[in-house]
């Protein structure tokens, strides 16, 4: 059962959660230090910008994913947010990313990173990841992870709305990291070239593409 940590932990119960995931994080053939499991499902997958040690397919049970999140930091302005992707979810699914293992070394600093990167809105989330062997996920090795999700609670959060209105809002939308038309294409690529198939995905970057055409 995943287990949700609200707000960004201070430097006692990081450490606590830390402790908590050594035990099963000595993946064969990747050495014995402990180390923690990541999951990226939106821009960790083509900027992961993390000291990680190994990275390999993963999908997680239960959440499919959304562009429903409000980006003011980012990729858009508070005056004007663009959307991003978080985990929304529906039981029967899966979102599929890639999972990051990373040295418990570095770890606080690798969470103090992402806390300041997913700062507006997101929260840690542990939970079980399947991990793909041989890019098969029919005998998935299951661990425990953390991933940053975004839910309805948070002030950012947008929620719902049409294919050609988020498209419209991405394609207009422009921040401090960038325009959010680069953030949905980079993604769509990423999800690509790992042959993830996301169908929310593609038709969003069919409808900006188509935006982009019209000039």
């Amino acid at each position: 059962m995943a287990v949700e940590i609200k707000g960004h932990p201070k430097a006692q119960q990081t450490q606590d959660l830390t402790a908590e995931l050594k035990p099963e994080l000595k993946p064969d053939g990747l050495g014995t230090q402990p180390a923690t499991w990541l999951f990226g499902y939106g821009s960790l997958i083509w900027k992961p910008e993390l000291p990680y040690i190994h990275a390999q397919p993963a999908r997680v049970k239960g959440y499919v994913r959304r562009f429903w999140q409000g980006s003011e930091d980012h990729r858009g302005t508070p005056e004007a947010p663009g959307r991003v992707v978080t985990l929304v979810p529906d039981a029967q699914e899966y979102c599929y990313g890639v999972a990051y293992l990373v040295s418990n070394v570095e770890i606080e600093r690798t969470f103090a990173q992402l806390d300041h990167r997913e700062k507006n809105g997101y929260t840690r989330l542990t939970l079980s990841l399947n991990l793909a062997s041989e890019d098969t996920f029919a005998n998935a090795n299951v661990v425990r992870g953390i991933t940053y999700i975004a839910d309805d609670s948070n002030q950012a959060y947008l929620g719902h709305a049409s294919t050609t209105q988020i498209a419209k809002q991405i394609f207009h939308s422009i921040g401090p990291s960038g325009t959010n038309t680069e953030y949905l294409l980079e993604l769509a690529q990423a999800l690509r070239d790992r042959n993830i198939d996301d169908p929310h995905v593609f038709t969003l970057e069919a409808e900006v593409q188509g935006l982009l055409h019209q000039g």
